[in-house]
């Protein structure tokens, strides 16, 4: 895709020339370089590569934690790198849903209150929140581990609580940084399983950071990323 080529209105992302330049001088260090990239609603997309390639740096530019150096970034249709700080905390909140390798559960709260957090830091009343949890949780398998606190809870359960804390506020776009690393086997395949029924959805867009090929088969496409650019897009059946 050359990086002249206009932006895409109807796609959930739209990169044009990204680049990305950490440090200055002689510790400057180049973790994108040149990136285009759409990604339609309705799929999960895969970065898959090397560590230090690239893919967490181009991740958090699509969800509007980390400003590109360069570049063009449309995300659910507004243009993150003309808006301001406040606007992209507003964005975040409203339309982002993050899932990351480590759970980052709060120990003190239950399941529920944990998966009610987004909705609690959006203004919802109590009650309200803690009922939608969990009509989440219940939709994840943990219907009847409501008030348990993450300590009691096994791994694979306790990402099935952060799922639902991703997808408690219906958010259009859904990162997800190495979902399954800490999980095994058994585990991860319920995970992504997971992310494919209940995530996946007409009016979202999924993105997958993963080094675990495991995951693979649950992506709608892979992109393969080194260097800080993008070597292609295939689609799962591509990569059995």
């Amino acid at each position: 895709m050359p990086a002249s080529a206009p932006p895409n209105t109807t796609a959930a992302i739209t990169l044009r020339g990204v680049t990305k330049e950490f440090g200055r001088g002689e510790s400057r260090t180049r973790a994108l370089r040149g990136v285009d990239l759409d990604i339609p609603y309705g799929e999960l997309l895969m970065l898959v590569g090397p560590s230090g390639c690239g893919k967490t740096t181009l991740v958090s530019i699509m969800a509007g934690t980390l400003e590109p150096t360069a570049g063009t970034v449309r995300s659910l249709g507004h243009d993150l790198t003309t808006m301001t700080n406040g606007r992209k905390v507003r964005f975040r909140r409203d339309h982002v849903g993050f899932i990351f390798q480590a759970t980052n559960l709060l120990p003190a709260l239950s399941a529920v209150e944990n998966a009610a957090v987004p909705l609690l830091i959006a203004g919802w009343q109590r009650q309200r929140a803690l009922l939608a949890a969990a009509a989440m949780l219940d939709r994840l398998g943990l219907g009847d581990r409501l008030t348990s606190l993450p300590s009691e809870l096994s791994g694979g359960q306790q990402q099935r609580v952060t799922i639902a804390r991703a997808l408690v506020h219906e958010p259009r776009l859904l990162v997800c940084d190495e979902p399954t690393s800490a999980l095994d086997a058994e585990n991860g395949r319920i995970t992504m399983e997971l992310i494919r029924q209940v995530a996946v959805q007409p009016d979202r867009a999924v993105v997958v950071v993963t080094h675990d090929p495991r995951a693979y088969p649950f992506a709608d496409r892979i992109a393969t990323m080194e260097d800080g650019r993008i070597e292609s897009v295939t689609t799962a059946v591509d990569q059995a």
